[in-house]
Parts: structure tokens; C-alpha cells; sequence
């Protein structure tokens, strides 16, 4: 009996652990979270209060993962667009939707750089290019990207400076150019442009030129677990709001 005994508990053994385990909960967010939304994590696990495992990519990119059936429980984009999509396919529950944040749009050019330039109608973009290239997200699909050509087009600017443009896969790869010196300019988040000490801001583009830079949050269709509520609850604390500000993110929609 006693043989026995000592033979069940091995075998319980794993399973009493898996039972005392903090849950697991897959989010997949904008690039340019990756920063704010990895302190985040390492807080809430800190806590004890579960396991947070990121994917980091272009909102477009994410969406499309979840659309083809990833096992991801929350979806944190950096446009209404792509929450949009999957809203409009049924993949996201739409009674946790919210803005979580807001962000701004901004031009950067690398730390020793002495140019400069005055964001405004017909500003002269493409002759202080010359004969390189302006990295911005893909317009085509990368929401930085689009917010870009939003303005450039409202400012007069796109036709001249599309030809220049150097399209990266995500707002993050952008700044890269930027950064290693591929680009002289570039266009990006302020909160991207925050976190890198190898670029600079130049410019802020005028928020009437291009839609409200939102970061709209939900949960996923039949993935998300009680776990993942209360990490998008988290999310809106006090606590996690201090955190995104020190990042250059705004909390919520308004204010």
C-alpha cells in the first residue's frame, strides 16, 4: 500500500503543479508596444498573478495570424482599422472593445543630425530628401504608415515624397532605418521615437492632418480565458497607466 502511494503521488505530481501554475495569456500587439506593454508583463508576473506571452508584429500582420486561427486571447492594435477587420469577421468579442491608448505622430532623424525641418502646407520635404528615402510603416497596411500618408496627403506633401519613400514592415523597422542611418528622416510614433536615444524628434505632425492615432484593445473571439479579462483590466489601471505614460503613450480615448 504504502508502495503505492509513493507510486500516486509521482504520478499526481505534474498535475498538482500544472493546477498551481499561473495561467498563460497571449496577446498580440502593435510593434511599437513593445516596450511599454513588455514592462507591463514582467509587473502583472511579478504580481503572481499569471504569465503574459507577447507577439509583436504590424497590426495588419497580427490580425491577418488571428484571422487565420492563432491562439491568441487578447488583440491590442495601433489603429481602428485593423480592429475593425477582425470585429467585422466576428473573431473579436466585441463587448470588451475599447481605446486603450492614444499616441502622436512625429518625425525623427538620427541624434547627430542637424537638420531641420517645419511640418506644415507644402513643407519642403522632398528637396531636403534629395536623393534618399523617408522611412515610414508600408502605407499599404502598416497603421503608422497609413496615419503617414494621411498627412502627407492633407499637407500637400505626398505626391512629391511618395516616390522617396524607404517601406518598412513595421513602425519599428522604420525607426531602425532611421536609427542605423539608412534614412535621414522618418516617420513614426512619439513613443517609438521616446524610447530610442539614437534618433531625435524634428517635427510633430498636426493631429487635424491625419485620424486620431488610437490603440483600440479586445478580447479574441473563443480564445480569451478569465485570465486574459483581467490582464485587459490591468491594463487600465492607475498602475499600468503610469507606465504607459513614462513611454510616451496617452491613457484612453480622450484626455
Amino acid at each position: 500500500m504504502k508502495r503505492l502511494l509513493v507510486l500516486l503521488s509521482l504520478f499526481l505530481a505534474p498535475f498538482a503543479r500544472a493546477a498551481d501554475a499561473p495561467p498563460q495569456i497571449t496577446v498580440y500587439a502593435a510593434a511599437s508596444l513593445t516596450d511599454a506593454l513588455g514592462e507591463l508583463a514582467k509587473a502583472y508576473e511579478a504580481a503572481g498573478k499569471g504569465k503574459v506571452v507577447a507577439s509583436y508584429a504590424s497590426s495588419s500582420d497580427l490580425a491577418r495570424q488571428i484571422e487565420r486561427g492563432a491562439p491568441a486571447d487578447l488583440f491590442i492594435s495601433a489603429d481602428q482599422l485593423w480592429a475593425d477587420y477582425l470585429d467585422q469577421r466576428g473573431l473579436l468579442d466585441k463587448a470588451t472593445r475599447l481605446d486603450l491608448l492614444r499616441n502622436e505622430l512625429v518625425m525623427v532623424a538620427p541624434a547627430d543630425s542637424t537638420a531641420t525641418l517645419t511640418i506644415g502646407p507644402n513643407f519642403k520635404l522632398a528637396e531636403a530628401l534629395g536623393d534618399s528615402r523617408l522611412a515610414v510603416g508600408d502605407p499599404d497596411h502598416v497603421p503608422a504608415g497609413i496615419y503617414a500618408r494621411q498627412s502627407l496627403e492633407n499637407l500637400g506633401v505626398w505626391a512629391a515624397v511618395e516616390p522617396k519613400l524607404a517601406r518598412a514592415g513595421s513602425v519599428r523597422a522604420a525607426l531602425l532605418f532611421v536609427e542605423r542611418g539608412d534614412c535621414p528622416f522618418g516617420i513614426v510614433y512619439r513613443s517609438d521615437a521616446q524610447s530610442d536615444p539614437k534618433v531625435k524628434v524634428i517635427g510633430v505632425f498636426p493631429p487635424a492632418s491625419h485620424a486620431p492615432v488610437v490603440y483600440p484593445a479586445a478580447l479574441v473571439a473563443g480564445h480569451h480565458s478569465a485570465a486574459a479579462v483581467e490582464f485587459l483590466h490591468f491594463l487600465t489601471t492607475p498602475e499600468a497607466a503610469v507606465i504607459f505614460r513614462r513611454y510616451g503613450f496617452v491613457p484612453g480615448s480622450a484626455g
